[in-house]
């Protein structure tokens, strides 16, 4: 695991072994229990053996390294770091989100939900999880206090990707398999609102499973970062007219690395200040639209997040992705950025 200070010019502080750690699928963290996971090993398929890794950000020690006769994927944790919501996995044949208590590791619950489970979401205010399934053209909302799915979302263009949702949760943001752009769709109704592309100037020239592997919201809901892996870019749209007015692009920002092997991934900072671009390294601004750094490990993995310190204590922390904070009000006027 490598760490990079923010405000020292994003600097390698220090490199932090995990031993036997490969093929890590997903990273979460809680601030209020000072603890970070990482999910890791196989995710679905025959003699499948998922693993879940918890790491004391305070101590440096591993706190528990549990293995699983079920498949792990990109997973997320509640606001109180209580209860971790893990995907079987992409290449598993059933829709199974295993509900595991962050404390010990244990099992103790499941939500059935999309085939092919990937990815994870948990609102803002823990009562809802959001279960994105490759292989299930509906993104699905289960309510934490049942574990059953209570909404369906759809059908969108193919199985989900990628996905970000707005702090009221009224408005969903999602990828899908094979599609070069992405989906609007309100939560509420669960109807599709707008499907967005890029345009002729770029095309998906390239076939590929996950063209838009990546998308993130800033934290004022008012410009929505998507990838465009084919062509090499990352696209900014105006989305502060939603749910009344189409998305606008405003920005055009062509990767100087390109991304290395991979699909991509877009992960919005904790102050909205930064955008980082997994598979790349790059760190964007999300004032200027121009790279900062360049984090030479942020290259080989998909797999990041921001966690903010105080006093020698963790206070806050990103999701891999990057949701709206909206939850009453206007929207917040934009960051003042460095």
């Amino acid at each position: 695991m490598y760490v990079y200070d923010i405000d020292h010019a994003f600097r390698l502080e220090r490199r932090v072994p995990l031993p036997g750690v490969s093929g890590v699928r997903g990273v979460a963290a809680s601030p209020r229990t000072r603890m970070l996971y990482v999910s890791y090993g196989a995710f679905g398929g025959p003699g499948t053996i998922g693993r879940l890794l918890a790491y004391n950000l305070l101590t440096g020690s591993v706190v528990y390294n549990r293995s699983y006769d079920f498949g792990v994927d990109n997973m997320a944790i509640d606001p109180v770091g209580r209860r971790i919501y893990m995907p079987d996995g992409e290449l598993s044949h059933d829709g199974v989100w295993n509900v595991i208590a962050a404390r010990s590791g244990n099992v103790i619950g499941r939500i059935n939900g999309g085939l092919g489970p990937h990815e994870t979401i948990v609102s803002l205010d823990g009562k809802h999880v959001y279960l994105s399934g490759v292989n299930w053209p509906w993104l699905e909302v289960a309510s934490t206090a049942t574990d059953r799915v209570i909404k369906r979302i759809g059908p969108l263009r193919a199985g989900v990707r990628p996905t970000t949702i707005n702090g009221r949760e009224t408005i969903a943001y999602t990828t899908a398999s094979g599609y070069l752009g992405f989906q609007v769709s309100s939560i509420t109704t669960g109807r599709v609102l707008f499907t967005v592309g890029f345009g002729p100037r770029f095309p998906a020239i390239v076939q590929s499973l996950t063209p838009s592997h990546g998308i993130s919201l800033t934290l004022n809901e008012r410009q929505l970062w998507v990838m465009d892996s084919p062509n090499g870019y990352v696209h900014v749209f105006d989305v502060s007219g939603m749910p009344q007015r189409r998305p606008t692009r405003i920005g055009d920002i062509r990767l100087v690395h390109a991304l290395a092997g991979g699909s991509g991934w877009i992960q919005m900072g904790s102050d909205g200040c930064f955008v980082y671009l997994g598979d790349s390294g790059e760190v964007i601004s999300t004032t200027s639209f121009r790279p900062v750094a360049f984090l030479p490990a942020l290259r080989s993995t998909k797999e990041s997040l921001e966690i903010d310190w105080r006093n020698g204590l963790p206070v806050a922390t990103s999701t891999r992705t990057g949701l709206g904070y909206v939850t009453r009000g206007p929207d917040p006027p934009p960051p003042k950025c460095r």
